[in-house]
């Protein structure tokens, strides 16, 4: 694929809200990614917290791609979640950190995107462990496949929203050392004050790309107020970093 910048830049809201918010989002940021990300069904902890648009939001990202001719990628937490978005057009999807800790969940992903065409991402299991990980980018291998970084649940408490654990990072690499890996500094942070800082350090390890969450007004978010940035911060980042 060709990027319009030095890495892979994925961008976009962390839950698409409504068509106007989510159109606005993209309108900033389309000439200044590869991909726009968007979360139509999110995975959410509590049945309180918002979690995404639903069904009607994947018409909105099929108009959109026409538009702008740019893909968009949604995550996907089950096999019907993969039928429809092939019935709209979308050909990018990935994996939540949720539904990769569940095997059942990932036989049945790839199922029914055996022999389709559409790229998979899968993001680590909330926990650390490497085995699970594995074994989720194995089941989904018949696809074309990208692995996302979004740092482990660490019970003390750090900067961090996740921990990094770039040792892990270090060991999936050298396991998967052709397939692409992308760094979430989103999930990874919880903080949008140090987007920059682990994105840098992700860029000094090579990684393929980034997976950034973009909201016009990040403080009325619907969800992850405190990581998501602005369009302007997204393309003041990429400068600072080089990538453009």
């Amino acid at each position: 694929m060709v990027t319009k910048n030095k890495k892979l830049i994925i961008a976009g809201p962390c839950a698409v809200e409504s068509k106007q918010n989510f159109i606005k989002v993209v309108d900033k940021i389309y000439k200044h990614v590869d991909i726009i990300r968007a979360g139509v069904w999110k995975a959410r902890t509590s049945p309180k917290d918002f979690s995404g648009a639903g069904n009607k939001a994947l018409g909105w990202i099929k108009k959109a791609q026409k538009k702008y001719k740019i893909p968009f990628a949604i995550e996907v937490g089950t096999g019907k979640h993969v039928e429809l978005a092939l019935k709209h057009g979308i050909r990018i999807v990935w994996i939540g950190a949720r539904t990769t800790c569940s095997p059942f969940t990932i036989q049945e992903i790839a199922h029914e995107a055996k022999g389709e065409d559409i790229e998979i991402w899968i993001k680590n299991p909330i926990f650390s462990d490497l085995k699970l990980w594995c074994g989720a980018i194995d089941r989904l291998s018949s696809n074309k496949i990208k692995i996302i970084h979004r740092g482990f649940y660490d019970e003390n408490v750090t900067k961090f929203r996740n921990s990094p654990r770039w040792d892990l990072v270090k060991k999936i690499r050298s396991i998967y050392s052709k397939i692409p890996i992308i760094c979430d500094p989103s999930h990874i942070t919880g903080n949008r004050e140090l987007i920059y800082s682990t994105s840098k350090k992700a860029i000094s390890l090579d990684f393929d790309g980034l997976m950034i969450e973009v909201h016009n007004n990040p403080k009325i978010a619907m969800s992850d107020q405190n990581q998501q940035i602005t369009p302007e911060k997204l393309i003041e980042i990429l400068k600072r970093l080089g990538l453009k």
